[in-house]
């Protein structure tokens, strides 16, 4: 995944839980309409079998437009399935995964706020780190990545970052320029159209 100097890139994120005989169908329609860095596979479930079909299924669909597919947290299976790396929510086991994973593999820490934990895992060995959410649920929820860390990474810390959680065109518009890539997932897939949703979404990019 390289980093653009342009406007940002595009990282999509599954629906914790998807219907196999019609996601994929779904994100194909999003892969053709828009150019997309890379997904996550991202289940709520810790079910082996059920995330290795659900990312069989997936890989059929970004092979065939080559873009990369990576699973949360689960090295074990990215390694069994071949899949293009692993995008971790405990940013502290970026090195074991790399060590599992090898050189070539995409690892990914998130690390919510935290600018430590972000250079930590940078220092890892991370291939990019996530902040996020980029806004609180409530206005009184304050638990969320401020735009201002996005800012002095980008000007000071050369691995990219994505800005995830929450997004709407507003904050969209606002990150543009501190980013590399805009993680997109729950904003869409909860739409009757997701590819318009994602059109919509980036209208003031």
């Amino acid at each position: 995944m390289a980093e653009t100097e342009q406007q940002p890139q595009l990282y999509l994120i599954s629906p914790p839980e998807l219907e196999l005989s019609q996601f994929p169908d779904t994100l194909a329609r999003v892969l053709d309409a828009h150019a997309i860095a890379c997904v996550r596979l991202a289940l709520d479930t810790k079910d082996e079998d059920r995330l290795s079909r659900a990312a069989d299924a997936l890989r059929a669909v970004t092979d065939a437009r080559d873009v990369a597919l990576v699973i949360t947290d689960n090295v074990p299976l990215a390694e069994r399935l071949g899949l293009d790396g692993v995008h971790l929510t405990i940013p502290g086991s970026v090195r074991d995964a790399r060590k599992v994973l090898g050189p070539d593999a995409i690892v990914g820490a998130f690390c919510g706020g935290s600018r430590h934990d972000g250079l930590s895992a940078g220092e890892a060995g991370a291939d990019y780190i996530a902040f996020g959410p980029v806004q609180g649920k409530t206005p009184d929820d304050d638990s969320f990545a401020e735009a201002e860390l996005f800012q002095w990474w980008s000007e000071v810390i050369e691995i990219p970052v994505i800005a995830e959680g929450n997004l709407d065109r507003a904050q969209i518009a606002a990150l543009a320029p501190f980013t590399d890539f805009f993680g997109i997932g729950a904003e869409i897939w909860g739409q009757d159209d997701p590819s318009a949703a994602l059109t919509a979404l980036l209208a003031d990019m």
